[in-house]
């Protein structure tokens, strides 16, 4: 789209004025990943996908490429099987619904999720799900969005027929990347009473910033940059647009 490079470029400069260090927090999630991961570390990533990262990211290939790498086992687990057969990291594919996965208890001593929760309508029997299959002091590491914040919201008011046009304007993503979401798992404090009614300790669970998603409507951005500008401030800091959390099975 020509307007692209436009907008872009007019959202570069302006974020760097009104939002300093802006940057999406699928940065944030990496960060987590590449701290997490070990030689040692057996993986299972719920809702793989086709790739680890969005593929905006510049680093996306060759970071899922290292991280599948340097772990012991790498494991993906999707519903939807042309995602499945898009993956180029995964070795072990399953097809399966991820409220009954298909593995032993113990199997794994770290599983992930990005931007998947908000898709489950039944968040309860995920966690029942990673809390048994996790090893003994293992992890759970996910990103999904808030359901508190202002792009959550907004989602929430559109009509599911309105988000398949606007969706692939705004982020470049096809139709088909776009699922249904239920956000039944979205907030700090329904983070917080699930896990620990399923027996996870709560290591770590923050909302984040995330960067603007309004860059495709050229000047309007700006007033979203000034929102976000807003949200850094500590007593707005919950309305924040992402949610990234890691859960701890106790040893």
């Amino acid at each position: 789209m020509q307007l692209r490079p436009t907008f872009e470029k007019f959202y570069a400069h302006t974020k760097d004025v009104l939002a300093p260090g802006l940057k999406s927090s699928q940065w944030a999630y990496r960060e987590m990943l590449f701290a997490g991961i070990s030689e040692e570390t057996s993986w299972l990533d719920l809702g793989c996908g086709h790739q680890l990262f969005p593929k905006w990211m510049d680093t996306w290939e060759k970071d899922q490429q290292v991280l599948s790498a340097r772990s012991k086992t790498f494991v993906g687990i999707d519903y939807d099987l042309r995602s499945l057969r898009e993956h180029q990291a995964l070795k072990n594919r399953v097809r399966g619904d991820i409220e009954r996965l298909p593995f032993k208890d113990q199997s794994f001593d770290l599983i992930t999720a990005n931007v998947v929760l908000e898709h489950v309508k039944n968040p309860v029997a995920v966690l029942k799900e990673v809390h048994r299959v996790l090893m003994p002091g293992g992890s759970f590491i996910f990103h999904t969005p808030n359901l508190l914040g202002y792009t959550t919201t907004a989602a929430r008011l559109l009509p599911d027929t309105v988000k398949l046009k606007i969706v692939p304007y705004l982020q470049a993503r096809p139709e088909a990347d776009v699922f249904p979401t239920f956000y039944r798992f979205n907030t700090e404090a329904t983070v917080k009473t699930l896990a620990g009614e399923q027996g996870f300790a709560i290591n770590k669970l923050e909302a984040v910033e995330t960067s603007a998603q309004t860059v495709m409507l050229g000047p309007i951005v700006v007033f979203e940059l000034l929102w976000i500008r807003l949200l850094r401030l500590r007593l707005l800091k919950s309305l924040r647009t992402n949610l990234i959390a890691v859960l701890k099975k106790e040893p």
